[in-house]
This record gives C-alpha cells, sequence and structure tokens, in this order.
C-alpha cells in the first residue's frame, strides 16, 4: 500500500477518536463541575480538560479565565482548534475522502453523515441548550463509524491502519487522562476539607465512565472505589477495552501484521511497550510514581508513533 493511503486511513481513524475522546471528556468534566465544590477546583477542572488536549497556551492566549461556557464552545467547534470537536469529524472527513475509491460505502456515508448533522445541531444551537445531548451523539457516531469499519472493512492492510491510528490515540488519551485527573485530585483534596465521601465516590465514578469503565469496574471490584483499583482497571486489565494494556496490546498486533525489511525496530519498539504492562504490577507502578509511569509511557507511545509515521506513513502531522 501507498505511505500517501496508509496514512488517509490512519488518521481518518485517529482524527474520529480524538473527537469521541474529546467528547468523554467534556462531559465528565461538565458532570464533575456539577458537584457542590468550591469555584477554584470546577476553573481547575476546565483547566484539565486543556492540559489533556494541550491547548492550554491557545486557549489563554484569548480567554482570561477557564470558564465552562469558554472552554466548552472551543472544544467543541472554536475552528481556530486543530482539535475541537468539529475539527477532527472534519479532518477525520477529509481523510475519508482522499481514499473514497477504496472505502466501503458505508463508512463514507457514516462518516459525512456525522459531519452534516454536527454542523445541523450546532447551527441548532443544541450545545448552549443541551450539551451532554451533543457529546452522547458524538461518541453514539464514533461507535457506529467503528462498527460500520469492522463490519464491512476488508482484512488487509488498510484495516489494519485503521485500528493501529485508532487504538494508538485512545492510549494517548487514556493516559493523559489519568495523569491529569489524579494529579489535580478529588475535591476534597483541593479544598483541604474533610473527605466528603459522596463527592468522592463521584469523582471516580466520573472518571470510570469517561472511558466507559464504571459498569466493568463495579462487576470486577465489588467494595468502593479506590485509586489502587482504579489504576490498575485503567493501566493493567487488558480484557477493558480502553486500558493502556488493551490499546497496547492491539497496537502491537497491528505493528506485527504491517512489518516488513524496514520495520523490526518498530514491531520490537511495540512489542516491549506491551510486555511491560502484560507482565507490570500496580505496586511497581505506585513505586515508580503514577505521574512518573505515565509520562514514560505517553513518552514511549509518541516514540512509537514517530516511528510508525517513518516506516509506514507520510512524514509525522
Amino acid at each position: 500500500m501507498l505511505s500517501r493511503t496508509a496514512d488517509h486511513f490512519f488518521w481518518m481513524a485517529r482524527y474520529a477518536e480524538r473527537a469521541e475522546n474529546t467528547a468523554r471528556m467534556l462531559e465528565v468534566s461538565y458532570q464533575t463541575a456539577l458537584l457542590n465544590t468550591t469555584d477554584q477546583y470546577v476553573e481547575g477542572n476546565w483547566r484539565g480538560v486543556l492540559e489533556i488536549s494541550e491547548l492550554s497556551d491557545q486557549y489563554f492566549a484569548t480567554f482570561a479565565r477557564a470558564s465552562a461556557t469558554d472552554v466548552i464552545d472551543f472544544m467543541v467547534q472554536d475552528p481556530d482548534n486543530p482539535s475541537s470537536m468539529l475539527s477532527c469529524i472534519r479532518a477525520a472527513r477529509e481523510n475519508a475522502r482522499a481514499v473514497r475509491g477504496v472505502l466501503p460505502t458505508e463508512v463514507w456515508e457514516t462518516l459525512n453523515g456525522t459531519w452534516l448533522e454536527m454542523n445541523k445541531m450546532l447551527k441548532g444551537r443544541v450545545l448552549q441548550k443541551d450539551p451532554v445531548r451533543l457529546f452522547d451523539w458524538i461518541k453514539l457516531r464514533s461507535h457506529l463509524l467503528r462498527g460500520v469499519q469492522v463490519g464491512t472493512m476488508l482484512r488487509d492492510e488498510a484495516y489494519h491502519f485503521t485500528r493501529l491510528g485508532t487504538f494508538l490515540e485512545r492510549a494517548d488519551n487514556t493516559a493523559r487522562i489519568l495523569d491529569v485527573k489524579f494529579q489535580r485530585g478529588t475535591p476534597h483534596d483541593s479544598a483541604g476539607s474533610q473527605v466528603d465521601v459522596s463527592a468522592e465516590f463521584y469523582y471516580w465514578a466520573s472518571l470510570l465512565r469517561s472511558l466507559s469503565g464504571f459498569e466493568i469496574y463495579r462487576r470486577l471490584y465489588r467494595d468502593a472505589i479506590s485509586s489502587r483499583a482504579v489504576v490498575e482497571l485503567l493501566v493493567l486489565r487488558e480484557d477493558m477495552p480502553r486500558s493502556l494494556a488493551a490499546c497496547t496490546g492491539n497496537m502491537a498486533k497491528m505493528v506485527a501484521s504491517l512489518h516488513d525489511s524496514s520495520s523490526h525496530t518498530t514491531v520490537k519498539m511495540a512489542g516491549r511497550l506491551y510486555a511491560d504492562l502484560k507482565y507490570g504490577s500496580v505496586s511497581e507502578i505506585f513505586a515508580t510514581g503514577l505521574h512518573e509511569y505515565l509520562e514514560t509511557y505517553l513518552s514511549r507511545v509518541n516514540e512509537l508513533g514517530e516511528r510508525i509515521s517513518r516506516d509506514f506513513l507520510v512524514p509525522f502531522k
């Protein structure tokens, strides 16, 4: 497959996944802000959204403070923000259109329909009236797109590059959400007050829901939500679809299926990253320090992304 064609499939999937991940982050932040917490914590909550996406500098070049209205608008429909949901859906659609001749009709129609309907919804001011409805709709359309891809695409290189883009973007997002949320702590941590059990539960539950992990957590860990169990689930449990272990394992499989004579180093890099998660433990993670562990993981994932770009795609975007 030509590197240009592979690049379009890869980035179509990454941008679509990024739009969904942004919707997930905004929804959990919106719900967390409804807690009875201090103004300082609420603003810190919205700053966290910007930090996760590494958009703080761009945002504060225009806005003085991180308010719910401004951050949501910036992250959903700001045309100057390349990571806004609208920009991501547009970019995914443009990449899909570039390979329209080899893309299943159902995949194109799903993505194109999402773009057209999202513009209608934004013009109808659904973002101002009911932002959670828009966030849920984006997640639903993303699920639909993935289902159509799995159900209609030939299991060839195009499919493998599409799945590789999805898992790489998802792994990066899960690690960033965990890092920022754990650094900021729960509402009572930032306020320095006595532990509010209900607020503590709601905070961790919201974090888990942002990664579709709340129901899974309740099935696997029947006791109260604890930070240690949350880390185990979202980092090491390979049976949790959005965990780092699951995403990295799938990346390793996709890279192995695509390897050629020039990509041995990339295959080994993906395999080592997966092995460290597969045979790691929660005790080792906390002994290292969760922030340090996730920073190292993100650095290795970014390096892997650059290697994939050099070996298979056009120059890294």
